[in-house]
């Protein structure tokens, strides 16, 4: 009776999917602790990017990157991927070296490591970076007119669909909705919460005095609060409403409010400033809603889709139909709102619902203002070489 259950509610939402206009969206499982995050095996058919096997030489800046921080981000990925045979052998040669210098780690990844260039299905080799932050905000564990816009747990009767249990094809897509009477819908999108907060009474966390950051902080997916008394609180991603996302800066653009050289998260917030009145309803473009959980507050960065501890500058979001999560990716790009050369060893320890495609990366570039400035002014075309496993051939389009 519980498979035919579960059977049931999942068509339930395939039918909605076809009925509606994507109120409801295929998305990838939330972040959760790493013990209990099992990521896809990098044998999954990677199907939004062709990988095209490189020389070494051919990753630009590869021989002047520190390659120590890298290093010390894959050991975090290591704690995941030992758990997979084809990953077993390399995280037990890195997590050997014993206070490694470059030379050492270079000769370390070149012997353990093959480098594929990742290309796109219409065969180009230059894709968009952008970056993302811890922001800090200001806020309270108790509401007051400063402190009035709170941050919600996860409501108890937002639905999770894993469809795979059903449709083995479907296997690590996740649905997400709302039981109203015995109808499956969409759970609310992020105009209805707002227009009507009593939908989730009882699910405040916290409260912060801004509402844009607020809203940049669903964007980020963490950040910490800071308290009247200088006590500081970490949140992490928890889940999210199941609507799709949808870019305000884009929309902005296309009303004539902002050129699209000042989209950036620095100009939408300045406009934000400039036209209060016309705030919500452009807050409301984006449907999609984030849930939030706290994190301990000893952890050193924020948990990304992986299940680690992501580190600033060295982590990267990455579109895991692309690339697998938890591996190397040696990114070419330029820093931002400028042509000079970024190349460096991150690690993939991410996902984000705007990091779609082949040749797609979102940095992290850590916590504070200046993460904040760099990210929110990073725009970036770039290309990218996964590092897998010397012997093993990505199960993609590959070229030889």
């Amino acid at each position: 009776m519980k498979n035919q259950l579960s059977f049931i509610v999942a068509a339930s939402f395939l039918l909605l999917i076809a009925c509606t206009t994507g109120t409801i969206s295929p998305t990838l499982p939330p972040s959760q602790p790493a013990e209990t995050v099992t990521p896809p095996p990098p044998e999954k058919p990677l199907t939004k990017s062709i990988h095209k096997r490189a020389q070494w030489s051919a990753l630009t800046g590869w021989a002047d990157d520190d390659l120590l921080p890298a290093w010390q981000a894959f050991l975090k990925s290591c704690t995941v991927l030992s758990k997979q045979p084809v990953w077993k052998e390399n995280c037990k040669m890195a997590a050997s070296l014993q206070k490694p210098n470059n030379k050492t780690l270079r000769n370390f990844f070149e012997s353990y490591f093959t480098p594929y260039q990742i290309i796109s299905t219409d065969n180009s080799e230059e894709g968009l970076v952008t970056g993302y932050y811890e922001p800090l905000l200001k806020g309270s564990r108790i509401p007051s007119k400063r402190y009035r816009y709170p941050i919600y747990a996860t409501p108890s009767e937002l639905l999770t669909v894993d469809l795979g249990a059903a449709y083995p094809e479907l296997k690590d897509l996740r649905l997400r909705g709302r039981l109203d009477g015995r109808k499956v819908v969409p759970y609310y999108s992020r105009a209805e919460i707002m227009s009507n907060p009593k939908i989730l009474n009882g699910y405040e966390i916290l409260w912060v005095e801004d509402e844009v950051e607020l809203f940049f902080l669903h964007i980020q997916g963490s950040g910490r609060i800071v308290f009247d008394n200088g006590e500081m609180v970490k949140i992490g991603f928890a889940d999210q409403n199941g609507h799709p996302y949808n870019s305000i800066g884009k929309y902005l653009v296309q009303r004539g409010e902002l050129p699209l050289e000042k989209a950036s998260m620095q100009g939408i917030k300045q406009w934000g400033q400039q036209n209060p009145s016309k705030l919500p309803e452009l807050l409301q473009q984006n449907a999609r809603y984030v849930f939030f959980r706290e994190l301990p507050a000893d952890l050193s960065g924020p948990i990304g889709a992986l299940g680690v501890p992501l580190t600033a500058g060295r982590s990267i979001a990455i579109d895991p139909l692309s690339i697998p999560q938890g591996a190397p990716v040696f990114l070419a790009t330029t820093w931002p709102n400028t042509s000079k050369p970024l190349n460096r060893l991150m690690v993939a320890q991410d996902v984000g619902s705007a990091i779609k495609g082949g040749i797609r990366a979102d940095f992290f570039w850590g916590f504070g203002h200046e993460a904040g400035n760099q990210a929110g002014k990073m725009k970036q075309s770039g290309r990218m070489w996964v590092l897998m496993p010397r012997g093993y051939t990505v199960p993609a389009l590959t070229k030889q």
